[in-house]
């Protein structure tokens, strides 16, 4: 049988190349996230066994709901991949509370509630794969990013946790660390220091690549490749693990 995985913050960027990938192994899949139109796309793309779900991951309502018709369609969920979030930037004395609180509701509830739902089935089954997205922000600092880094750090502690308490069930739990990743947000901000410092494109992509030796950025592809490894049996002995995929920046 098929292996059910489920994918939140599916549409686009690393979540789209996580769920590309699954899909490409043979999985059942169900794509999760906030916009319609995005997610639908890539599950016409992808083609048969696929369901596309829209669902905000911070209403723990919606997920119920959600996370039900998509056992009804592919069976119990096997494999979820935490992956939506986001990222707003701002010095920590800019910080609105408002903005505050919906970083963690969406980087740390969502994983919470998305966790909470699957986590009796896998039991039940004796087999289960949660792979947390989180970032190089679990494991070390950066600037005008508070928000988001503490969020991340929770996530990590989260998975360290858990996968202590499943270690004899059949279950993995392990979080996934890409450094900074060719993504469209990524795109965006050298967009953006470029039009407010008139630095070229080229000049503020450095602001993201001199942190990794190896001097690029992480691909989308390259995080979907760890997440299919830790979700497949021969990443059965994995568990608890923060996977960086940064060039060295945090070694």
């Amino acid at each position: 049988m098929p292996r059910h995985a489920l994918v939140t913050g599916a549409g686009t960027g690393i979540g789209a190349a996580i769920a590309s990938t699954l899909h490409a192994s043979g999985c059942n899949l169900t794509l999760v996230g906030r916009r319609k139109e995005p997610l639908q796309a890539l599950a016409e793309s992808l083609g048969d066994h696929c369901l596309a779900q829209p669902t905000d991951v911070t209403d723990r309502d919606q997920v119920t709901s959600s996370f039900e018709v998509a056992c009804d369609s592919h069976g119990p969920v096997d494999i979820l991949v935490n992956c939506a979030g986001m990222a707003p930037t701002a010095p920590f004395h800019k910080i609105e509370f408002p903005e505050w609180q919906a970083t963690l509701d969406l980087n740390l509830n969502g994983v919470f509630h998305c966790t909470q739902h699957v986590l009796a089935g896998m039991r039940e089954r004796g087999w289960g794969r949660i792979i947390n997205i989180a970032s190089t922000g679990s494991l070390k600092g950066y600037k005008y990013v508070a928000a988001y880094v503490a969020s991340k750090h929770a996530v990590l502690g989260l998975t360290r946790s858990l996968a202590l308490e499943v270690a004899d069930t059949g279950i993995t739990v392990n979080a996934v660390c890409p450094g900074y990743t060719n993504t469209d947000i990524i795109q965006q901000s050298i967009k953006t220091i470029a039009s407010k410092t008139g630095r070229t494109e080229a000049e503020a992509l450095t602001h993201f690549t001199d942190c990794n030796p190896m001097g690029r950025l992480i691909e989308p592809a390259e995080v979907a490749a760890a997440v299919q490894w830790l979700a497949s049996d021969a990443g059965g002995a994995v568990n608890g693990q923060a996977i960086a995929l940064d060039g060295g920046e945090t070694s």
